[in-house]
């Protein structure tokens, strides 16, 4: 399995950097060889050599800064996406792939434009909630933590359905997006950490069979806590 952490350094707010240390540990107990590769600004990475391609979060400077770098890379991101290729990408760095991002004082920052959402930041105050998120390919809820300053407009299909915590944008009932085997969410924690189900589900894609999750077990434990705390807490805000 060849796996690419993309602007590792620029983007890896939230102990990112853990999603990749998660899916080494299941696909190498699961039996597979796992070479890892670490590229950032300026390296050259050929995406279509590699099985799992992610991009973390990173503060809205970096943001930027990453923006301009991966306008190389849109025809061949373009082209992974339309083959299938187990792509994902946390926090704001899926913000790249609309039309537009939008800062807190008005200037505009011309997307990938792969999809048609934009995105507006604001500097009020920091959007942050933990977060219950269900979606239609896994049975169990997902569970994280938003940190963010923006919202996005033009998602018509959401990922996820939000239980608790925050969507796309004030007001919705949906958060992130999904096409084909590109998964984005803003959800944080590591996602694939506390979330063992959802690393499972992801390593079984990339490799095209039932990956071992026995080695979880901490993960699994951690996930049970976390959701049924949250779970008390959505009950007593009913």
């Amino acid at each position: 399995m060849k796996i690419l952490h993309l602007y590792y350094d620029i983007m890896n707010l939230y102990g990112d950097y853990a999603n990749i240390t998660a899916l080494r540990k299941i696909a190498e107990h699961s039996g597979e060889e796992v070479a890892v590769d670490k590229l950032s600004i300026g390296d050259d990475a050929d995406l279509s050599a590699y099985d799992f391609i992610y991009i973390g979060s990173g503060t809205e400077k970096n943001q930027k800064v990453v923006l301009e770098d991966i306008r190389r890379y849109k025809d061949v991101l373009t082209a992974c996406i339309d083959a299938g290729k187990v792509i994902l990408m946390t926090g704001n760095s899926f913000e790249m792939l609309g039309q537009s991002i939008t800062d807190a004082y008005g200037e505009a920052y011309e997307g990938l434009g792969l999809f048609g959402f934009t995105t507006a930041e604001q500097n009020k105050t920091r959007l942050t909630n933990d977060a219950v998120y269900e979606c239609s390919f896994l049975d169990s809820p997902l569970v994280g933590f938003v940190n963010k300053c923006s919202g996005i407009t033009g998602i018509d299909e959401p990922m996820f359905t939000v239980r608790l915590g925050l969507g796309n944008r004030g007001g919705d009932t949906g958060e992130g997006m999904r096409k084909n085997n590109l998964f984005c969410t803003h959800l944080t924690g590591p996602v694939l950490v506390k979330n063992p189900h959802l690393l499972r589900y992801m390593c079984s894609l990339i490799t095209g069979r039932d990956a071992d999750d026995g080695c979880l077990v901490y993960e699994k434990k951690g996930y049970a806590v976390t959701l049924r705390e949250l779970n008390k807490r959505i009950e007593d805000n009913k």
